[in-house]
């Protein structure tokens, strides 16, 4: 198809029939096929490329990558790009592949191109694409497709993950959404000289109404960060991550802090079963549990006082199942992270 035989219309909105003959028509344009080429090459190299924001809290690259594609050659080419953008960035991670994921990238694509695809991008399209994207597209499916995948490749339980995925979906949206419209609002004309858009003039233009909804969508993410990061320290044991020498070392401190306010005569063991830093605070919580050494089982096992020290949560517990120790109590320790001043100390007898 020639440059002059290819349609140049602009859509108010994806419900045609026009909009996807035009869409449609796009495979069988050339230079949109090397485009499009180029946008998976470039999305995929932005896969490995995120801003840090807070813990365990990126905000990811790609999506501009795949909203400019996407509102480039359209939605059916978008489909084709989106799967192999996802093999190609699974294949380079050295992951393992998860068809399910596919729907994903698909799905994601395919929205951005029926906001942005022949129509007359305004700031408002983009929010709402990227909008629909977190809402349906991050939350209400990648969350069980990253629960089966927990379950059938990884083996284990992936239910833990749902509300953080949400609270991370509902701070990056107004994030990202701004970010979208400041990367369109430079791109666009760019496109239109080459003829890869149609709309000469720009809409993204920053309004009073603009303004107030993007200075309303800042809040919005600073409110959502700071929901964020209180959940994530909440429930983020800082104890998952200790090594070895680190989980020896707070189990000791931890053994000593009980044992100066216990009256227990016997040689005492304390496992930190979790740890949690208050958020923008100083004190950490340890929740710990709380042994009792049998001497005589002891001298017949094939570990000595000290290894049983180090040890985490469950191997205690299996310790004490061949009766070498007695759990004799939980203990809720409070330690000044800074001073390393024990605030608090509550030891509750197991009955």
């Amino acid at each position: 198809m020639t440059k002059k035989e290819k349609s140049r219309a602009l859509y108010p909105h994806p419900f045609s029939k026009a909009y996807w003959k035009d869409a449609a028509a796009e495979m069988k344009d050339t230079r949109m096929l090397v485009f499009a080429a180029l946008m998976i090459a470039l999305r995929v190299a932005m896969k490995f490329l995120a801003i840090p924001i807070a813990p365990n809290l990126k905000i990811q690259t790609a999506f501009l990558a795949n909203a400019m594609g996407a509102m480039v050659f359209g939605p059916v080419v978008a489909i084709f790009a989106a799967a192999v953008s996802d093999f190609l960035g699974v294949l380079l991670s050295g992951e393992t592949y998860f068809l399910p994921f596919i729907l994903t990238e698909i799905a994601g694509s395919v929205i951005f191109a029926l906001f942005l695809y022949r129509a007359k991008v305004t700031p408002t399209r983009a929010m709402l694409s990227r909008f629909c994207i977190c809402l349906f597209v991050n939350i209400l499916l990648q969350t069980p497709l990253m629960i089966l995948y927990y379950k059938i490749v990884l083996g284990k339980a992936g239910y833990q993950l749902t509300v953080p995925a949400i609270l991370k979906n509902l701070f990056c949206f107004p994030v990202e959404s701004v970010v979208l419209t400041l990367f369109l609002k430079m791109i666009q004309p760019a496109t239109y000289k080459m003829g890869l858009t149609y709309d000469e003039e720009s809409h993204l233009k920053f309004e009073k109404k603009e303004t107030i909804t993007l200075i309303a969508l800042f809040l919005v993410g600073c409110v959502s960060t700071y929901a964020y990061l209180g959940y994530y320290y909440r429930t983020t044991s800082l104890s998952a991550s200790y090594s070895n020498e680190e989980r020896y070392a707070h189990n000791v401190e931890m053994a000593e802090i009980v044992d100066e306010q216990s009256d227990e005569e016997r040689e005492l063991v304390a496992t930190v079963e979790s740890a949690y830093k208050e958020f923008m605070g100083k004190n950490i919580t340890y929740n710990v549990a709380v042994y009792a050494v049998n001497d005589e089982a002891l001298a017949a096992y094939d570990k000595d006082i000290e290894a049983i020290r180090g040890m985490s949560k469950s191997k205690a517990k299996a310790v004490a199942e061949d009766g070498v120790m007695e759990n004799i109590a939980y203990a809720t320790v409070v330690v000044n992270e800074k001073t390393g001043e024990v605030v608090s100390c509550s030891i509750d007898p197991v009955a």
